[in-house]
């Protein structure tokens, strides 16, 4: 599957709004789960792929600051939250995470607390695959999505997080003294 094809699903399921990531990964499981099964397999393998460019420690870092901690498979949902966004959000914040202050949802979340996940996303194949031939996704050896837990900086060392995600954190750290 091609790059604009997989992206292809997202605009489409992004099309009507609003769309929550929950409404996104509806209208995409219908989508997909009207093709061929080779094309749903095919559409989570580009998910993977997708996941595999996302999986900075930047990145990470800024889904640890907005969300306000942030486990493996929170940075693993708060990706598919992302991926909800369409392609232009995930390549600006995959190049500089910092951008991600611009959203205004982001920047409500420094008031609210809101969490941005959508697991939901992460399994629009696998349910799709469901749907249209009533078997499992067909299991295949997955690449590493994310850097090891142990290899990250860390993340609550405020200075080194204002120096990386200077704009998320304005909004999310407290000022320094």
């Amino acid at each position: 599957m091609r790059t604009d094809d997989f992206w292809a699903v997202i605009d489409r399921a992004t099309e009507q709004r609003p769309a929550s990531p929950a409404e996104v990964a509806e209208r995409a499981v219908a989508d997909l789960a009207a093709r061929a099964p080779e094309e749903i397999v095919a559409w989570g393998r580009h998910l993977d792929k997708v996941l595999v460019a996302s999986g900075t420690e930047d990145l990470w870092a800024a889904a640890y600051l907005i969300n306000g901690g942030c486990t493996e498979e929170g940075f693993d949902n708060f990706r598919g939250w992302l991926v909800a966004h369409g392609r232009k959000a995930v390549a600006a914040s995959v190049k500089s995470p910092d951008v991600l202050a611009g959203m205004p949802a982001v920047r409500a979340a420094a008031d609210t607390g809101a969490v941005f996940e959508a697991e939901e996303v992460l399994s629009i194949a696998a349910r799709a695959h469901q749907e249209a031939t009533g078997e499992p996704l067909p299991a295949e050896e997955r690449a590493k999505t994310r850097p090891d837990v142990a290899d990250l900086w860390d993340f609550d060392n405020e200075d080194e997080m204002r120096r990386r995600l200077p704009r998320l954190s304005e909004l999310f750290l407290e000022p320094p003294d």
